[in-house]
């Protein structure tokens, strides 16, 4: 593995953590950290453990063995809510929005305002939601066209960043982004990279899971690689090039894939 020192004080910290599904091993001892106002991207090939890796920390599916430290604190992390009270805040690829609701809708959804009287006359705080809405998307540079435009007809970046923006409400103190530039034309990425430039520069902790290294090197600080279950190298970006990564993916020669780029290049 390559020796890159991890954060000083992580605010995630795992060590030795396994996961089975009955024979197969899909996580075999991993160590993985993340620290406040740092992108880790983890790659690998399909296979190599990352969805589980991330399930585990989001609570999904929790892990057979090792520890967590979150903050400095051994926890558990069993449930999806128990992740959600640490501050942690996952972006899945299917987004979860609701495209017949309009942006306001969900970013609040599950978490609707209300005012009246008593418990049993109440109403939804429609004016606050939609001025909270806007204070979020304008502290994000989101550009929408309304917070009351329906999701269905935002484009595929302008979702995926209502999406993130929505995963930032709560205060979380680290966002878990799943493929988040996954089949989105070059503007559109654009538009997410930056939004995820900007959640690191307000503090938060981001682990970013992707296939594509030209984002991975756009955004990330640190890129860990898992290869069939196990963390098989740690690179810090600005110290190494995409060569080297995707030899750690494959476990082929660096040379040889080193050669391949300049061929290919050429």
């Amino acid at each position: 593995m390559s020796e890159v020192a991890e954060p000083e004080h992580p605010l995630l910290r795992m060590r030795g953590v396994s996961k089975r599904f009955g024979a197969v091993r899909a996580l075999s001892d991993v160590d993985f950290e993340c620290g406040a106002g740092e992108v880790v991207a983890l790659v690998g090939d399909n296979g190599a453990g990352k969805s589980t890796l991330i399930k585990v920390i989001a609570g999904t599916n929790p892990a057979d063995a090792g520890e967590i430290w979150f903050d400095d604190r051994k926890v558990r992390i069993h449930t999806p809510q128990a992740a959600v009270d640490l501050g942690i805040s996952t972006v899945y690829q299917d987004l979860a929005l609701c495209d017949n609701l309009d942006v306001v809708a969900n970013l609040f959804v599950g978490r609707e305002r209300a005012h009246g009287l008593g418990r049993n006359l109440r109403w939804l705080d429609d004016i606050a939601m939609e001025r909270d809405s806007k204070n979020l998307l304008d502290a994000l540079a989101i550009k929408i066209p309304s917070v009351r435009t329906e999701v269905a007809s935002l484009s595929g970046g302008q979702r995926q960043s209502i999406a993130v923006a929505r995963a930032t409400m709560g205060g979380p103190r680290l966002v878990i982004l799943d493929e988040p530039t996954a089949a989105l034309g070059v503007a559109q990425t654009r538009q997410v990279l930056d939004l995820i430039k900007r959640i690191r520069d307000q503090g938060l902790a981001t682990i970013v899971i992707s296939h594509n290294l030209v984002d991975v090197f756009e955004v990330a600080d640190r890129i860990i690689v898992l290869r069939l279950g196990q963390r098989v190298a740690t690179f810090r970006t600005a110290d190494t090039s995409p060569s080297d990564v995707v030899a750690a993916i494959t476990g082929a020669d660096e040379r040889e894939v080193h050669a391949t780029y300049v061929r290919e290049s050429s």
